[in-house]
């Protein structure tokens, strides 16, 4: 660890980093999932779910960038590769095959909710553990992944 005069114990700092690397994985393995879908959506509603999923993608890379600031100003290194995201990831991999856009809605919506369950489980984990500021980053992170969960549900709600 890098040293920093932050004003958390390096063992509080030690456990934050290690949360927060795992919700990295998380985040960069479903921005790749959320493009894989961008790129691959197809049928009728195409164009408003090519975009929709291409500001999703744009999201979570604000989230990794966030996600990967925070480790390295409480002194860590942000382990932010995509090998180590591949073999960290708590997500399922995602379906290649899949074309049409209600599948990709259903698939990343539960991605994106297995996300935001770990995210809220990050601020329980680092407000115990005394770290404020890392808890708050992860309650913006989460209010931000309720929103596009939101999205993507009230395209599978339509009863047309």
């Amino acid at each position: 660890m890098y040293k920093t005069k932050i004003d958390l114990s390096e063992k509080t700092r030690r456990n934050v980093i290690v949360i927060l690397n795992d919700r990295l994985s998380d985040a960069i393995d479903l921005q790749s999932q959320v493009k894989q879908a961008h790129w691959n959506v197809k049928g009728p509603h195409f164009i408003s779910l090519h975009e929709l999923f291409d500001k999703i993608s744009d999201a979570m890379l604000e989230q990794i960038d966030e996600i990967a600031e925070r480790i390295t100003s409480l002194g860590g290194t942000a382990e932010g590769t995509v090998a180590v995201a591949a073999r960290r990831s708590k997500l399922k991999n995602y379906p290649l095959s899949i074309t049409s856009g209600r599948d990709h809605l259903l698939y990343l919506s539960t991605q994106l909710s297995v996300y935001g369950k770990s995210v809220r489980g990050g601020i329980d984990s680092t407000a115990e553990l005394g770290d404020a500021d890392t808890a708050d980053l992860f309650t913006q992170l989460s209010r931000e992944i309720d929103k596009y969960l939101w999205f993507l549900e009230a395209h599978l709600q339509d009863k047309a």
